[in-house]
């Protein structure tokens, strides 16, 4: 009994294996745009590296007042600006929960690259809100995000 358990498992893997080598030889699927493929920064399995940035509730929390709008004019701008160097891939609001207030997905090379670019953001910057940050792995059509956002909708932030 053991053998026959032994032997299904090397079966197993060794079928595994020949798998991975054809997978690894066979053509693209016909859906395949290898020059959407280079513009957005994919590895062959169509994938990016990104840093998930968690801003959540700082230490100075401002009051509302004309200079929380400004500040909030300027994380608007800087996240713009971002976008447009092809560094913010994505960003949205979160529900507040535990003090999460709101996440980035940057395309940077790593935590320090990412943590150089939040620097420049005011909610940062004053302290109204802190960053955390975690290496992640995802699909590098996160990439077109911007540029469909721009298509879908009717007024600007």
């Amino acid at each position: 009994m053991k053998h026959e358990i032994v032997a299904g498992i090397a079966c197993l893997f060794l079928a595994t294996a020949l798998h991975a080598a054809d997978s690894a030889n066979a053509s693209p699927p016909p859906a395949y745009d290898a020059a959407l493929a280079a513009k957005v920064g994919a590895d062959d399995y169509g994938m990016h590296k990104y840093v998930l940035v968690i801003l959540k509730t700082g230490p100075k929390p401002m009051a509302d007042s004309p200079e929380r709008q400004e500040m909030f004019k300027g994380h608007f701008a800087n996240m713009q600006r971002l976008a447009k160097e092809g560094v913010l891939a994505y960003a949205g609001p979160l529900d507040g929960v535990e003090g999460r207030r709101g996440i980035f997905i940057l395309a940077v090379d790593g935590i320090e690259a990412a943590k150089q670019h939040v620097a420049t953001d005011p909610v940062i910057v004053s302290g109204e809100m802190v960053a955390e940050y975690h290496a992640h792995y995802g699909s590098a059509a996160l990439m077109l995000v911007n540029d469909l956002h721009s298509q879908v909708a009717k007024k600007q932030m």
